[in-house]
């Protein structure tokens, strides 16, 4: 069975920091382009970043560019996603996945599968 698990998430006042992980456990993505991305209640699954297998290539949403930070170690076969300078508009539910289609720039919910079951961000004000 496939599985990602995304963990460090959590309740942050506004202007703090939070480190997120998402675990291959089953090293099922080995070579993937990964990407995090988020789902506030009532809207839609908005691209936050992404990163190539070698890490050479990085993007990110404009929302968070500057104040974002993702990596990976292919080693421990897991993803980061270093978040700073928190803001209330930041809370939401935060997933990793692979790039599993081609489509498009590599920004949209539909290019990805295999979600994990995300991790909750919630920043007070």
């Amino acid at each position: 069975q496939v599985q990602l698990v995304e963990s460090g998430g959590g309740l942050v006042q506004a202007g703090g920091s939070l480190r997120l992980s998402c675990a291959d456990s089953r090293r099922t993505f080995r070579g993937y382009f990964m990407g995090w991305f988020r789902q506030a209640p009532g809207k839609e699954r908005e691209f936050v970043a992404g990163i190539s297998w070698s890490g050479d290539n990085t993007m990110y949403g404009d929302s968070v560019k500057g104040r974002f930070s993702i990596s990976r170690d292919n080693a421990e076969n897991t993803v980061y996603l270093q978040m700073n300078s928190l803001n209330p508009e930041d809370t939401a539910v935060y997933y990793c996945a692979p790039r599993t289609r081609f489509t498009g720039r590599g920004d949209e919910a539909s290019e990805y599968g295999y979600w994990g079951q995300g991790t909750q961000v919630t920043v007070s004000s």
